[in-house]
């Protein structure tokens, strides 16, 4: 795959640049250098259909700022001029002190709800930390070889972008707050199943995963006519992010799935009021993986009826108060919100006000790296929940084996009827006790109880531990006796081991052990003895111990004797 290869390369020039040390630093240069390349071809190919229908074409980047121009400069044929090509310092020169501040002046120049104010948004948060002109114009190089101006074009290079976000949200913490699998967000969207029309909604929507996914969905539909395409490019999906980095890749990964003008803010979602929010703000689809386990400042949380530090409680408030009546949504959460003490008033709230119909239960391997378990709430706002249907996905996901979405087909399938069975079950919200203890119990699966008494559990496990010692023993008497140490290429001639394997006489083994031994015994009887027994059986033993150690410094000090006559 060209844009496979093309990233690894990119990422390995990017490596090399003083500028850029994370994989995050990489995937934020090579996007916005990314961005202006398909941005141009997008427009060459606006240029094209313009012609075709004599009709002039206002390009969005013009004269020296276009990409034909400062990145890849053609001659009269067309060709690639190297001559005029920008390098070295004279490139970042042009970069920083030209180029940014022309397209970060799109924002002052056009309207909120146009590309080209997007654009400028975007280079005003983005910098470029690309220290070196040579590594630049490698980068800029490689980006031009890759085409846009096909939908397989585009396809293959969402996935591929798709899958450095992975990268990136892998190679970090901060980045790894705002990725989730896409075998996930695609489940989810196609659980909510979202139609064209509707509007989507993400408060904390990262690398705008769930509504990239979302437009490709609903703009898969058969027979889209242009006045719906012209609504899910401008009226459509709505997000929040407060992260800078996230962001501006949120903003470019939208625009490179096709959507040409996001309507995405940067804010802190948790700090607006909800008695602030209007039914004119509402949406009629909320997908979400908002963070948890943080905390905000109290001014923050007196934004919420039900108070509360996790910021996973607060942005589920958010998101109900957020929905139409009648609106669906698909949120991923912490599997402890279903049983934890301090999140009952936030269960309550959201068996009165919305309908719980399904909880999807996850295991702990589907977020790489993250080493916790979640579930998937899905709800309708404006009815009370009546029965809760669970689905538990009973497989271990790792790194090198992730969540496909083969593995949430039956997920899928059996939602529609709400099947029972090995791995789903429903229960009745009104026979939840007064904690509404959610927790995923599956009536399917027998647990195994074991029954036996605390002295049965410490018996066995001092039983295994001899038998382990045991094995040890003989693997270790069969190390020394084959040498086996020669094999690792050293030997340890002043260790004990050494000594007590290759240099103590027979008399002296069988001395050492009978030393052992009988501090063994005493040990043992510890336990059982009185406090003044105990002293003196420490003693004892103590004793037998400095005997058994002497034994081995015996040979130590010759060691050291001989060492002196040498020197």
């Amino acid at each position: 795959m060209a844009f496979e290869s093309s990233f690894k390369a990119i990422d390995n020039t990017l490596h090399h640049d003083d500028g850029c040390s994370t994989a995050l630093d990489y995937v934020e240069q090579s996007s916005w250098v990314l961005f202006l390349k398909y941005l141009d071809d997008l427009e060459l190919t606006r240029e094209q259909a313009a012609e075709l229908e004599d009709k002039a074409y206002t390009r969005i980047i013009s004269g020296e700022y276009q990409w034909h121009e400062w990145a890849m400069p053609l001659d009269a044929n067309g060709e690639y001029d190297r001559a005029r090509a920008l390098v070295g310092d004279d490139l970042i020169d042009f970069v920083n002190k030209r180029l940014f501040p022309y397209l970060q002046g799109f924002k002052e120049r056009f309207d909120v709800d146009t590309i080209e104010y997007k654009v400028g948004v975007i280079f005003t948060e983005i910098k470029n930390k690309i220290s070196s002109g040579y590594n630049l114009r490698d980068v800029i190089e490689r980006i031009d070889e890759l085409k846009f101006q096909t939908a397989d074009n585009r396809h293959e290079m969402t996935q591929i972008y798709e899958d450095r976000l992975r990268q990136m949200g892998n190679a970090g913490r901060n980045g790894g707050e705002y990725y989730t699998p896409r075998p996930l967000i695609r489940t989810i969207v196609k659980s909510v199943n979202p139609q064209v029309g509707e509007t989507v909604y993400d408060g904390a929507c990262g690398s705008a995963g769930f509504l990239c996914e979302a437009y490709s969905y609903m703009h898969a539909k058969p027979g889209l006519t242009s006045s719906e395409e012209e609504v899910l490019q401008t009226k459509t999906f709505y997000g929040k992010e407060l992260k800078g980095l996230a962001y501006i890749i949120a903003m470019m990964n939208m625009i490179l799935h096709g959507v040409q003008s996001p309507n995405i803010v940067r804010t802190n979602t948790l700090s607006e009021n909800l008695a602030n929010i209007q039914p004119s703000d509402q949406k009629d689809v909320v997908l979400a993986n908002p963070p948890f386990g943080g905390s905000e400042r109290e001014e923050v949380q007196q934004n919420f009826p039900i108070k509360s530090s996790e910021t996973a409680y607060m942005f589920l408030q958010h998101f109900i108060k957020m929905m139409k009546a009648g609106g669906r949504a698909g949120i991923v959460i912490k599997n402890t919100f279903l049983s934890n003490g301090d999140a009952t008033a936030f269960r309550r709230k959201l068996l009165d006000e919305c309908n719980l119909h399904t909880v999807l239960d996850l295991p702990s391997g589907v977020f790489t790296g993250a080493g916790v378990k979640t579930v998937v709430l899905f709800f309708t706002k404006g009815e009370p929940t009546q029965k809760i249907w669970y689905y538990q996905v009973d497989k271990h996901f790792t790194k090198t084996q992730p969540m496909t979405e083969a593995d949430l087909a039956d997920f899928l399938a059996k939602q529609k009827t709400r099947e029972d069975s090995e791995y789903s079950w429903t229960i009745d919200a009104s026979e939840l006790g007064d904690d509404l203890d959610l927790s995923v119990k599956n009536p399917h699966k027998v647990e195994e109880v074991d029954e036996r008494t605390p002295q049965e559990v410490f018996d066995n496990i001092l039983s295994l531990g001899c038998e382990a010692g045991e094995i040890m023993d003989t693997i270790q008497e069969e190390f020394w006796k084959d040498d086996i140490d020669d094999v690792f290429g050293f030997v340890d001639e002043d260790s004990d081991d050494y000594i007590i394997h290759h240099r103590f006489t027979e008399e002296e083994k069988a001395e050492y052990n009978a030393l052992l031994d009988r501090a063994d015994e005493l040990d043992d009887k510890v336990f059982d003895a009185s406090p003044e027994e105990q002293k003196r059986i420490r003693r004892e033993s103590f004793k037998l111990y400095a005997k058994a150690e002497d034994l081995v410094n015996k040979y130590k000090k010759d060691d050291e004797s001989s060492e002196e006559d040498e020197a």
